[in-house]
């Protein structure tokens, strides 16, 4: 069996599952009953000086019927008191000793985050979480990702909370940049023991087409608010793989954005996550999701011989890649399982109306057929077919060597004139 103890930025857990910031972690008896549930770890709701919420404060974008495949919320930082919360931290700490707990962090002061500091360290805190990144609300105040989105007070304010803190700190990082790296780099220049991301995307998650109103609505107006859930994990994905790649960076990285199943999991690990947070998919399913997720991690290392989590993570970053590196030689076509195929014709209306026109319907038969010779591979069709495996894409052989557009740019290596005719 694999071991699936985790270590991240100096934090070891159970598993590498942890709750998120969010809801789910809003007090001690929700973070008792995850971690009986399973959850390696938890990140408590951030603290700070509390706030007053609004009603309504959660969105859901609904994808074909879906419910929630999409979420949006509007809530802010904890709406209980400092001394509740260390009270709650402290027991939970002592009924779940092996189970990290993180807390994560909001103020303003250098002052404010020695003092909080301190007390969350007393409380029993096994790290810090830097909120850096809630888009909505605390980001007015000149807060979340108002710091998020500025190196140089990211690195400022972190230096502050690295100099007054005796557990490991991780830094939570904004999508709401147009790249990640500067920031992942600045949370290193101030002394972070690792960060977390992503936060969630600044966003609106719909509007109310009888009352002219954005959603969520909070009596006759609405606000931009904080996106996530299983639609935002390819943004999750691409920021991680990021900071994984970046040599200056270098850092341990809590991975977050659209975990729903083992496998979301798995590929936030092989991008470089050492520890993955869930927040929606909790709030949609409840807490025992997490069972399926440790099973089917469990049963994935086994598979695929990884004795430990460590020995996966980063294991798919050398193969992400710049465009300009990518073959351009390199070569797939459709093949459709004739056996499989249940003639819907779906594949046929895309390749026609969205691709590049070479799957044609066939006289009294409900298969297909690929032309071959003018099919550029480019996955439409199997996107868009229902049968699993129906329809896959098969590499060619066409006599052309390996060249990529840096190849080309570079050394003027010969890349075919004209995709079509294989060989």
């Amino acid at each position: 069996m694999a071991d699936l103890t985790t270590t991240c930025a100096g934090i070891t857990s159970p598993n590498p599952f942890w709750l998120a910031s969010a809801p789910p972690t809003n007090s001690g008896l929700q973070v008792q009953r995850g971690f009986e549930a399973g959850w390696g770890g938890a990140v408590w709701k951030t603290l700070g000086t509390p706030i007053q919420n609004v009603s309504s404060r959660f969105g859901g974008h609904s994808i074909r019927g879906v419910k929630g495949a999409g979420f949006s919320n509007i809530e802010l930082i904890t709406d209980r008191s400092l001394e509740v919360n260390l009270r709650e931290i402290r027991e939970t700490k002592r009924l779940f000793p092996k189970h990290p707990i993180i807390v994560s962090l909001m103020v303003e002061t250098e002052a404010e985050w020695r003092d909080i500091i301190k007390q969350s360290i007393d409380a029993g805190a096994d790290g810090l979480e830097l909120n850096f990144g809630c888009p909505h609300g605390m980001c007015e105040r000149g807060m979340g990702s108002a710091v998020g989105q500025e190196p140089k007070i990211n690195e400022r304010i972190t230096g502050w909370a690295v100099s007054n803190s005796t557990v490991p700190v991780l830094v939570k990082l904004t999508p709401n940049v147009s790249n990640i790296v500067p920031h992942g780099v600045a949370a290193k220049r101030g002394g972070a023991h690792g960060v977390s991301l992503i936060n969630t995307i600044q966003s609106i998650i719909g509007v109310d087409i009888d009352r002219f109103v954005p959603e969520p609505r909070v009596g006759g107006a609405g606000t931009n608010g904080g996106y996530c859930g299983s639609a935002v994990k390819p943004i999750a994905l691409h920021m991680v793989a990021q900071l994984a790649r970046t040599t200056e960076f270098g850092l341990p990285i809590s991975g977050i954005g659209g975990i729903s199943n083992w496998r979301d999991a798995v590929e936030f690990i092989l991008l470089g996550s050492s520890s993955v947070q869930v927040c929606t998919e909790v709030m949609l399913r409840g807490y025992p999701v997490v069972e399926d997720m440790i099973h089917g991690l469990s049963h994935y290392m086994d598979d695929h011989g990884f004795a430990t989590v460590a020995e996966m993570v980063g294991k798919a970053v050398p193969n992400f890649r710049e465009w300009g590196e990518l073959d351009l030689n390199y070569e797939t076509v459709a093949k459709i399982d004739a056996s499989k195929c249940i003639g819907c014709q779906l594949c046929v209306a895309a390749c026609h109306d969205g691709a590049h026109q070479c799957i044609h319907p066939v006289a009294d038969t409900r298969v297909p057929r690929v032309d071959e010779a003018e099919c550029v591979g480019c996955n439409l069709c199997q996107i868009v077919c229902p049968v699993p495996d129906c329809i896959t894409m098969e590499p060619v052989e066409n006599g052309f060597a390996r060249a990529s557009w840096n190849d080309f740019s570079e050394r003027g290596t010969a890349i075919r004139p004209k995709k079509g005719v294989h060989g």
